[in-house]
């Protein structure tokens, strides 16, 4: 392993807090594959763990409630050949999603009112067309 897997800022996924799983994979690798347990499962107590600040675990929590059972988040890795590298993609795929679930949201949209040359605009646009189209009908050639 790489070492720590950053979430955000100073806090990181603690190594022991990590539950590792293999099986055996589908997908390329000849006979090899039928030997080798290169699939990963990464699996993370949300619920128990004390590596993330309260107001991030409650969030992550709320947010991530469609995945969990149990309180455990639990993440797949199986695109590469070597165990080593899907062990490392898994670990980052967890980082990443605990990172985007335990985020702030994001400011509240301050509604504006529209500015009236935009609006004039529009409408002289949409007058113009209008007498485009209405140049190309046959009326008043008489």
């Amino acid at each position: 392993m790489s070492g720590p897997y950053i979430i955000r800022g100073s806090v990181s996924l603690p190594e022991a807090e990590l539950m590792w799983r293999f099986s055996r994979s589908s997908g390329p690798g000849g006979q090899h594959v039928n030997t080798s347990d290169t699939r990963v499962e990464l699996r993370f107590d949300l619920a128990r763990t004390e590596a993330l600040p309260e107001v991030w675990k409650a969030r992550a929590l709320e947010r991530l409630a469609g995945r969990l059972v149990d309180g455990v988040v639990s993440v797949h890795a199986a695109e590469h050949r070597s165990q080593w590298r899907n062990r490392e993609t898994a670990a980052v795929r967890l980082a990443s999603l605990l990172a985007e679930a335990s985020a702030p949201p994001p400011k509240p949209r301050r509604a504006t009112k529209i500015p009236r040359g935009i609006n004039e605009r529009r409408l002289r646009e949409k007058k113009q067309r209008s007498q485009t189209k209405g140049g190309r009908s046959g009326r008043g050639w008489e």
